[in-house]
């Protein structure tokens, strides 16, 4: 109680100073979805920014000198995920550890007889359980900056800490806000897994990344990109799965992108 009264009071003090003009100046450059928003959206993702780059532990790896353009541009895209939410600034992650590029990490599994097997992986990003989420800066920017639309590293990542909302699990559904929306999440998501797993053995290029054949896990994260980089494509195509999302998100970025000035 003390403590969540403690942060409260610390949130509110942090809030009342303005947000800084060089951040909204990285926004702008490195961040597309927000030049699509509202104002009220924008103040909104500004004071979730505020938040997220002073709670969170920010951390150079392979010889990265954290700066705030690498902070406010990572912080604005995980910030967007929860935009609609009612005061949700990833409490759980603790730390973002940052690679100039693609890193390699330590693969660990349990093959027969008990034998652990170890393997050396080159990865874009990681999400941990109640730790630290990782990505590399090189695709973070450009992810933000929509140079490969549908494709996003840091919604994916965060995407997954969403994911792991209902605990350790990995299993492809979020906390959902009504059983509604939970029975239709199940039945659409499941049947959209079946598809893409069908789609990517076949000709014809499917519009989600084959990576979300993955697991259910992996394939909520692929749908989440998708949603916020390609949402006309997206909804013309898989209606049903854009609209579970929307129900969860609580945003409708095809809507942002026609009433955007960039058109």
């Amino acid at each position: 109680m003390l403590f969540n009264w403690w942060k409260r009071h610390r949130r509110r003090k942090l809030l009342q100073e303005p947000f800084p003009d060089e951040w909204r100046d990285v926004l702008r450059r490195n961040v597309t979805h927000y030049s699509r928003l509202t104002s009220d959206q924008e103040q909104t993702l500004e004071r979730r920014v505020q938040v997220f780059v002073a709670e969170k532990n920010w951390e150079g790896c392979n010889g990265v000198t954290v700066t705030d353009e690498m902070r406010v541009t990572i912080a604005a895209q995980a910030c967007l995920l929860v935009l609609a939410f009612e005061e949700e600034h990833f409490d759980n992650v603790l730390s973002i550890l940052i690679y100039p590029t693609e890193f390699i990490a330590k693969d660990v599994q349990i093959g027969r007889a008990g034998v652990v097997i170890q393997n050396r992986q080159a990865r874009l990003g990681e999400a941990w359980y109640r730790g630290p989420v990782i990505v590399s800066w090189e695709d973070a920017l450009a992810g933000g900056r929509g140079q490969h639309p549908g494709h996003n590293l840091v919604l994916h990542e965060f995407a997954h800490q969403l994911d792991m909302q209902n605990g350790r699990e990995l299993d492809g559904t979020p906390p959902l806000p009504s059983p509604d929306l939970a029975a239709r999440w199940a039945t659409v998501m499941e049947a959209e897994f079946q598809q893409l797993r069908h789609d990517c053995h076949s000709y014809a290029p499917p519009l989600l990344d084959c990576y979300g054949t993955t697991n259910r896990a992996e394939f909520f994260a692929v749908a989440t990109e998708t949603f916020f980089g390609r949402p006309a494509a997206l909804s013309s195509r898989h209606p049903d799965l854009y609209d579970v999302l929307r129900g969860y998100y609580q945003q409708d970025p095809q809507d942002q992108l026609t009433t955007s000035p960039l058109g």
